[in-house]
């Protein structure tokens, strides 16, 4: 039976797994994600979850071992943050290249140096091109929907590629929610039993998995994921459709969701919790006659380019809220992959948050101001110590 509970962010995640029955999960501890694989830790020591734990000894090996235990056709799970994830990298190629759906939480959180354990987007962001879909959470509701909703992408047969979900380290991670817990039945009969054709452990039908890739080959297989990338878009709009008709829970169309669009001249483009802040700020203009929209990136990879362009086609000033930053480009990566969509529209990219930085109503004021105020597009670090 349904349920609402009021947790945080990472034990939404923990309980999304435990209802995807996951069979493998491993696992090193990093702040700020430890909770979830504490939680679910609890949950097998109490008999509530049939999984095998591995108490991995760095995150690459955590990752290694979803990725053996993925290859003999199981469902896994794993979670990690910033350095963790830097450590994963070598990793997280050969899950996307054996086409292995292992699904992860990523706590978002700044990379050293300076060591700083506050929530940013460059962890995440730097593993862009790895081959994972990224989906990134606006609260917590989002994330164990996105968790459950993520196998269901990952396992499509079109698609075959891991999933990271994404959530703001601290905002959502150590704050509480109300989160609808869907029956666990229920979600059971929604995502099924997993059952890879090309990912399996059986003596009498062996196979070859993670071979040598010879440059007679290598090229191809790059693309296939490149192909499945371009699949994913339309299975994580249909999946998205599906969970409304079962759960009654959607964002967006899956990959976008548009907030005030109608007749605004100016809209903001952001990821992740930061957009909660800015719809209450949206709100607060409407009242004063003025009207701004907010364009929010659910999925960054694959990327959005033709609904964002769809979305945007009549809007005048269109100005991108990067949580990371292209060093030597001075620009983040959600401005530089918006710009290159909207080719000659005014795009104004501006640099918010890092480290754990505050981002306030009256930042959001200050960026929709300059936005409006600016005649060409440019960055703008916001919030800056004088």
């Amino acid at each position: 039976m349904e349920r609402v509970d009021v947790i945080t962010g990472t034990t939404a995640a923990a309980i999304a797994a435990k209802l995807s029955k996951v069979e493998v999960i491993a696992a090193y501890p990093i702040t700020p994600q430890s909770e979830c694989i504490e939680v679910l830790a609890k949950f097998i020591a109490d008999g509530e979850l049939d999984a095998e734990y591995i108490k991995a000894e760095s995150e690459h090996s955590a990752m290694a071992a979803c990725i053996g235990a993925s290859a003999t056709g199981v469902r896994t799970f794993t979670a990690t943050a910033s350095q963790g994830l830097a450590l994963m990298h070598e990793m997280l190629y050969i899950a996307a290249g054996m086409r292995l759906p292992v699904v992860m939480l990523n706590t978002n959180r700044a990379l050293s140096a300076p060591i700083n354990i506050w929530c940013d987007h460059q962890d995440s962001i730097s593993e862009r091109d790895t081959g994972w879909i990224q989906i990134y959470a606006e609260d917590n509701q989002e994330t164990l929907d996105s968790i459950i909703q993520a196998y269901k992408i990952a396992e499509d047969e079109d698609v075959l590629l891991p999933v990271m979900v994404c959530i703001d380290g601290f905002i959502l991670t150590h704050t509480v929610e109300p989160v609808h817990i869907p029956d666990e039945k229920k979600v059971r009969d929604y995502l099924g039993v997993y059952e890879p054709k090309h990912a399996y452990l059986d003596p009498d039908r062996p196979i070859t998995q993670g071979p040598v890739g010879v440059p007679e080959c290598y090229m191809e297989t790059r693309k296939q994921i490149s192909d499945a990338m371009e699949k994913a878009k339309k299975v994580i709009k249909r999946v998205n459709e599906e969970y409304y008709e079962i759960f009654n829970r959607r964002y967006g169309n899956g990959l976008v969701e548009g907030y005030n669009l109608e007749d605004a001249d100016t809209v903001l483009v952001a990821m992740g919790s930061v957009c909660g802040t800015i719809k209450y700020v949206i709100d607060s203009l409407k009242e004063k006659g003025k009207n701004v929209g907010l364009l929010r990136v659910r999925t960054y990879r694959p990327f959005p380019k033709e609904d964002i362009k769809e979305m945007l086609k009549e809007t005048e000033n269109v100005g991108v809220l990067d949580k990371n930053i292209s060093l030597g480009f001075n620009m983040g990566a959600l401005g530089i992959e918006i710009m290159a969509t909207l080719k000659g529209k005014k795009v104004c990219n501006y640099i918010v948050g890092l480290g754990g930085r505050d981002i306030t109503l009256q930042n959001i004021e200050e960026i929709i101001k300059h936005l409006e105020e600016s005649e060409d597009g440019e960055t703008k670090w916001i919030g800056l110590k004088e």
